[in-house]
């Protein structure tokens, strides 16, 4: 088959479809991701064809996305996420609509589910790949809310419905007119989330059900097949003096917030090179899209933009991250403890998901983090034996999941 994946977003939207993508690739199929441009050498040092959709999302997450990250109501956030891309989308829908043309399955994530419209136009197939359980459930909350909302029964159910209705009014206008103007289709009454279509389509969950169990109230479109791991290239080779670093004493921290812009990042950062200061501890600190400038590291810190997370974490001491559903991801399969300090959106579901496993401490809120908080819990993360132990069964058993290869069995099963 010829296929197509649409996503936007930061590394994390786009990498575990990398993934998905290479496997299929692997499987005979011709695979083009659809995504930002300056992903564009990132995609095709894989041998993936690439599209452009003309989205900078950088700039968006240096820019408006500082108010985004500031928020702690889930509504503002994703209101202030519509103002962000709201004057954008027009473009990329037309580009997504470009993208699809040749292909025979159309893969829709998260972040671009339109890819489902262009498939009914087209008469393709269609499949959703998703990074988290946006599917209704009384049996999980929404990973939009705050994890701390555990009420009574029934609410689980109200979160999806909720978030999912409010998520779609981001889109709904864009979209409406996209459908319209381009695909000739009348508008959407209502949220697709919650549509027959959505609820006959197969949908993929990229993550494992070790980590969030599958909720016995979904049906057999819904496949959680493992994460969605993208192992380092062959070829890499670690910036000039890391080596030496890592050779230089005991296991350092691993310290990185992705793409998280915020006003106060350079006090977080702050804080964070206390806490290592306070605890005697050497650190790895990566630096990612988030726009700091160059602090003023002591000798044992060691700055990166960035470095394969596959490589890297398996020789911390421990990590400290935002909770991205990635970096989460890669930190578990680790089998390093992590710290997770969530700034907004789905962070606090994946960093209380690590609580409730008890491979990590307690999640530090980014809006709580102190010297000392931070301090305490890298403390356990590197002292508590029985924390570690857990943290590295669990991940021997994720690195056993061939999340990719069941991914491509369900889409083969389906369409093949």
């Amino acid at each position: 088959m010829k296929i197509t994946i649409l996503t936007i977003g930061s590394r994390g939207d786009v990498q575990p479809y990398l993934a998905l993508g290479v496997g299929l690739q692997q499987a005979g199929h011709t695979v083009k991701l659809t995504t930002h441009e300056l992903f564009r050498d990132f995609v095709t040092s894989y041998g993936l064809g690439f599209f452009p959709i003309g989205v900078n999302l950088q700039a968006i997450i240096q820019g408006s996305g500082h108010d985004l990250v500031e928020s702690t109501n889930p509504f503002q956030a994703l209101n202030r996420l519509r103002q962000a891309l709201d004057p954008v989308m027009a473009e990329c829908l037309e580009q997504s609509w470009q993208a699809c043309q040749d292909a025979d399955l159309v893969i829709s994530t998260g972040t671009a589910f339109w890819g489902d419209d262009i498939a009914v136009k087209l008469g393709r197939g269609s499949v959703f790949a998703l990074l988290y359980p946006m599917v209704f459930t009384q049996e999980i909350l929404s990973p939009l809310m705050p994890p701390s909302l555990r009420l009574e029964p029934g609410f689980n159910g109200l979160s999806h419905q909720v978030i999912n209705r409010f998520y779609w009014q981001i889109y709904r206008a864009s979209i409406n007119r996209w459908r319209q103007n381009t695909l000739g289709e009348a508008p959407l009454g209502g949220c697709p989330f919650f549509g027959d279509r959505w609820k006959t389509q197969l949908k993929l969950f990229g993550y494992s059900s070790q980590v969030v169990p599958f909720p016995k109230d979904w049906d057999q479109t819904c496949q959680v097949t493992g994460y969605w791991f993208l192992d380092s290239p062959r070829d890499f080779a670690p910036p000039p003096g890391l080596m030496d670093f890592l050779a230089d004493g005991d296991p350092p921290v691993s310290i990185g917030f992705g793409s998280m812009a915020s006003r106060s990042l350079e006090t977080t950062l702050e804080i964070a090179l206390a806490a290592l200061k306070k605890e005697g501890q050497r650190g790895i600190l990566l630096t990612g899209w988030s726009g700091v400038s160059d602090p003023d590291l002591p000798d044992s810190v060691f700055k990166l933009e960035s470095v394969p997370h596959d490589w890297l974490f398996p020789q911390m001491g421990a990590i400290v991250h935002h909770g991205g559903a990635g970096t989460t991801a890669a930190a578990l399969r680790s089998g390093v403890p992590s710290v997770v300090v969530p700034f907004f959106a789905d962070q606090p579901f994946w960093g209380d998901r690590a609580r409730q496993l008890k491979v990590s401490p307690t999640p530090i809120p980014r809006k709580q983090l102190s010297v000392d908080h931070l301090a305490t819990a890298i403390h356990r993360a590197i002292a508590d034996r029985a924390l570690r132990q857990r943290a590295g069964q669990l991940g021997a058993r994720l690195r056993a999941e061939g999340g990719v290869a069941a991914a491509v069995a369900a889409i083969e099963a389906s369409f093949g």
